[in-house]
């Protein structure tokens, strides 16, 4: 097996250098000499012999050949990180914690079982609950947050498995104006305040129907809810966080002519399904097992409401 010429921590500085606009800042950002971040770019360039950077007075500018390098060294020393990791998860056994992102759709009930069932078997295991909303869901895997996400878009890319299904139900305040109506049309919808969720990620990506004049953007289902019992709108949300709200009367589900009841499909995501270590494995598994004994059927939609 041929031994590779150049390191990772000449890599680390290259990358450092290109991300940072220069070696001094770079050598900051590495908590290190700028003699020793120039000497590692400098021999690294020599070992591969092409030119990484061009100077420009005190800037360093990354060249067409330096910019498919560090592309891939990107990808180098993520694997290399990752591998770290995975040897640091076998040498401990059973990891000392586990976090997995939720998306807010995602019923409740449901994911604490999985949690008492997986406490069951690993009662040292602490677990980490990320509340995410749409693309933050994303963000937490591609990121590195989370070991595992439940959410309600489809993300590629990653390991996944099909949990099941939610129903989101288009409703509003008992005494909302819409409920005058004998039924409700888009275009009735278009004339009232409309209540949504933020995105949690950056991507701020927007689903479901959002064509009224009047909404307001709330930054989380807690808050949004709870509006729709101040009466301050309607909104379409899962039916499993307000069905006290619908069993007593005080929300009731629209009289839509179509739309009013949506579903969408939950699917189970690993960050690394290959480098997972066990305790990520058995958290997975007391998931799948929680949600094929809730018999629910996987049904996918994209979006939500």
């Amino acid at each position: 097996m041929n031994r590779a010429r150049v390191t990772l921590e000449q890599w680390r500085a290259a990358l450092a250098v290109a991300d940072e606009g220069g070696f001094a800042a770079a050598a900051v950002a590495l908590a290190k000499s700028q003699s020793s971040i120039s000497h590692a770019v400098a021999r690294l360039q020599e070992q591969l012999g092409v030119r990484v950077f061009r100077l420009a007075g005190r800037r360093a500018e990354v060249t067409s050949a330096g910019q498919a390098l560090l592309r891939r060294a990107r990808y180098l020393l993520r694997d290399a990180l990752s591998l770290e990791e995975t040897a640091q998860v076998l040498a401990r056994g059973w990891e000392a914690e586990v976090t997995v992102a939720v998306d807010a759709i995602v019923p409740l009930a449901p994911l604490l079982r999985s949690l008492q069932r997986f406490a069951t078997q690993a009662p040292a295991t602490r677990v980490q609950v990320m509340e995410t909303v749409l693309s933050g869901t994303e963000e937490a895997l591609r990121q590195g947050g989370a070991d595992l996400a439940l959410g309600g878009l489809w993300l590629p890319g990653f390991h996944s498995r099909p949990l099941g299904e939610v129903e989101m139900i288009a409703v509003a305040h008992r005494d909302h104006a819409l409920h005058r109506l004998p039924s409700v049309s888009y275009a009735d919808l278009k004339h009232q305040r409309q209540l949504v969720v933020r995105d949690s990620g950056s991507a701020r990506y927007d689903a479901g129907w959002l064509e009224p004049e009047q909404r307001w953007t709330l930054s989380s289902p807690t808050s949004s809810i709870e509006a729709l019992r101040q009466g301050s709108g309607f909104a379409w949300v899962p039916r499993d966080k307000i069905a006290r709200d619908l069993d007593e009367g005080l929300l009731r589900p629209l009289p839509l002519t179509e739309g009013g009841r949506r579903r969408a499909a939950l699917h189970l995501f690993y960050r690394d399904r290959e480098g997972a270590g066990p305790a990520t494995l058995a958290l997975a598994e007391a998931l799948i097992e929680t949600w094929e004994e809730s018999d629910s059927k996987p049904h996918f939609s994209p979006g939500y409401g």
